[in-house]
């Protein structure tokens, strides 16, 4: 059995084909995400537009969210339909799986409305910036935690893209 390829110069998920079935399903998506994940979208708008309109930052679409590129050295944060990650990561590969990782992210925004910070956001955080230096000393991967190894999976799921092995 030969290993899938993955072509890691992929930059998004397919464009979905313009028809009512896909156009409802977008609008059902954007409803609810600026509903019921309202709080963590108005501040992922706003700094959206902060890092966009005033400080220029490159952003590209990233099937129903926007990736804004930053130049800071840490990985990425999602807030909502808006996530941001470094830009310019020497390793290709960290770009494409942060994408994917960080994709799943939104959609469990979607999934979870105001329960993603207490849920997702804060057991994120504390595993990213707590733990480096556990997970180093018992070899653990830092996608072992239920919210990140989630992310991946909802994130391939819904790009269409698979992750590389890191």
């Amino acid at each position: 059995m030969t290993a899938q390829k993955i072509d890691i110069s992929q930059k998004a998920p397919a464009k979905k084909e313009k028809n009512f079935k896909n156009n409802c399903k977008a609008f059902l998506f954007y409803l609810v995400q600026w509903t019921w994940g309202l709080p963590v979208n108005l501040i992922g708008g706003i700094a959206f537009l902060i890092c966009t309109k005033l400080l220029g930052r490159r952003y590209q679409r990233f099937g129903y969210a926007f990736i804004v590129y930053l130049p800071w050295n840490q990985g990425g944060l999602s807030l909502g339909l808006f996530i941001f990650i470094r830009d310019q990561h020497p390793n290709k590969k960290w770009t494409y799986n942060t994408r994917i990782h960080e994709y799943g992210h939104t959609w469990q925004c979607l999934l979870l409305g105001p329960l993603y910070y207490p849920v997702i956001a804060l057991p994120s955080a504390i595993w990213c910036n707590c733990f480096n230096g556990f997970r180093k000393k018992h070899n653990v991967s830092y996608y072992k935690l239920y919210c990140e190894a989630w992310a991946n999976a909802f994130g391939q799921k819904f790009s269409g893209m698979k992750m590389t092995e890191r």
